[in-house]
């Protein structure tokens, strides 16, 4: 079976799906204060269609791995549907969600396949959450994750993004809390994807500060990552692990084995890409499996060999993060 191999030799694996642009949070990282003009459902993906595209890098290329991402992935309705269709392919099938309609779905989830979750939650205050989300809806978000682990999924995991002087104070209770639901945090430096383009290098919290800080209170051991984008740490006493991405200070992109597909059918062979690949053109142009397969890998051929943030050769990508997907 042929690979999908980018000229620096990196063979990639894991697939990212959107499978909306919509989400029912205005959070200032993943959308402008105006707010966003959605996509047409007409410009969307249909299952069958993000079905077709992961059976063929599934069958054709050895794909294993399928993170289904939005926009908030939950407001796509019959979304059980969906992972039913990709459950099939006998992949690793997980999905990231702001977790706040997943109280009333985390059991239908798991019922149709669905693996794991990772769930995005950036603090524990109320009034804080309120100012970063626009929604009062922190009580949801952690039933959602209560819910998650009741329902069987395995990992839940728990994103925080990291902001100097925004959320940095809580680094512990997150961490904290984490240890007493048995679920594992993973802290994400801030990058250069928020809606609003106010990303400053300054607003950075490292990887070595946010391990040195809960070592502090709960001591910690590095584990082996492998190819998981998160430097991975386990609590001494036996309490779990936390996980922090440092995509700014130590990138992992000599390792990066994933491919972006947003909602509307355009290829990513990286997070921080500024070209795109139109796959809808292609199945809704009448074209074949290998005139598919062909784009995939005329894309991830293309792949550049790092993102290059901090440096002057970085170009911001147009789009923020709810739009890419996650």
């Amino acid at each position: 079976m042929p690979a999908l191999v980018d000229t620096f030799g990196r063979v990639h694996r894991d697939l990212r799906i959107s499978v909306t642009d919509r989400c029912n949070f205005r959070c200032g990282y993943c959308m402008p204060e105006e707010g966003m003009d959605w996509l047409p459902r007409s410009e969307l993906l249909t299952f069958e269609e993000i079905e077709r595209v992961a059976a063929l890098l599934v069958g054709r290329f050895g794909v294993d791995s399928i993170r289904l991402t939005g926009g908030e992935p939950t407001v796509r309705a019959h979304l059980p549907v969906l992972i039913g269709k990709l459950a099939a392919l006998g992949v690793d099938l997980a999905l990231t969600t702001n977790g706040a309609g997943l109280a009333g779905c985390a059991h239908d989830l798991r019922a149709a396949g669905l693996g794991r979750i990772n769930i995005s939650l950036d603090t524990l205050r109320a009034d804080r959450f309120e100012e970063l989300t626009r929604r009062d809806d922190l009580h949801r978000v952690v039933a959602g994750i209560d819910a998650a682990v009741a329902a069987g999924l395995h990992p839940v995991k728990v994103n925080t993004v990291v902001m100097r002087d925004v959320n940095d104070d809580e680094l512990v209770d997150l961490a904290r809390f984490g240890r007493e639901r048995g679920v594992v945090v993973r802290f994400i430096e801030f990058m250069p994807l928020d809606a609003q383009g106010a990303w400053e290098r300054d607003r950075v919290v490292a990887q070595r500060e946010i391990v040195e800080r809960i070592h502090e209170v709960f001591p910690l051991a590095p584990v082996d990552r492998g190819h998981d984008p998160a430097g991975r740490f386990r609590y001494l006493d036996g309490g779990g692990e936390i996980g922090v991405i440092p995509s700014v200070t130590e990138p992992f992109c000599g390792a990066c084995d994933r491919i972006r597909l947003t909602s509307e059918g355009r290829l990513r062979n990286c997070l921080f890409a500024v070209e795109e690949t139109d796959l809808r053109a292609v199945l809704r142009g009448g074209g074949s499996d290998d005139d598919l397969a062909r784009a995939v890998e005329s894309c991830v051929a293309a792949k550049w060999e790092g993102h290059a943030i901090g440096r002057v050769r970085f170009v911001r990508p147009e789009r923020s993060m709810s739009q890419i997907g996650g």
